[in-house]
């Protein structure tokens, strides 16, 4: 196969059926919901930083706003080269929460880090304030999974451009 086959292959990539659009969709949603209920069951429950649960809640709601708008058909890329009012408004928006997200997932971070190993016990109030263990570790833990899914998609990227590189440095109709 030619590189330039290879990559008009990769630049019209084929629409996935739609169960597993639909299935897709629901397994991403599981995360932001389970944020929602895990920050609001425990939201007075960590005074040692009280805006972890708002961290989650505020997380949850936005990414499940965002995944549901690519549902809807504004969402879709256009296939003419001039989008309508419409698609650009949800481009548009979408972007800004993506934005938003960006930002208080740093926020979340620093809240979330800066405390690392706070004390668990409630009894022991009066010396160092308390955060939920279950709170805590679920909010370190899914912030945390953020960093290593963007490290398994860097090496992914990486090691999928090596070979496309060695892929077409092997194809012997090149002259080069």
């Amino acid at each position: 196969m030619s590189t330039t086959r290879l990559v008009r292959r990769i630049g019209s990539p084929s629409q996935p059926p739609t169960p597993v659009l639909v299935i897709s969709k629901l397994v991403v949603c599981v995360i932001p919901i389970a944020q929602i209920a895990i920050g609001a069951i425990h939201l007075n429950d960590c005074p040692r930083k009280h805006l972890i649960p708002i961290y989650l809640i505020v997380s949850g709601v936005f990414g499940l706003m965002l995944t549901l708008l690519s549902c809807l058909p504004c969402a879709q890329e256009p296939r003419d080269a001039n989008p309508n009012p419409l698609s650009r408004l949800c481009m548009t928006w979408n972007s800004l929460i993506s934005l938003f997200l960006f930002c208080w997932f740093i926020a979340g971070n620093v809240w979330i880090y800066s405390i690392y190993q706070p004390n668990y016990d409630k009894s022991t109030t009066d010396v160092d304030p308390y955060c939920d263990k279950t709170l805590y570790l679920f909010a370190f833990w899914i912030t945390t999974l953020v960093y290593i899914l963007i490290g398994v998609s860097l090496i992914g990227g990486c090691c999928t451009l090596v070979i496309a590189y060695l892929c077409g440095r092997a194809d012997p109709d090149d002259n080069v």
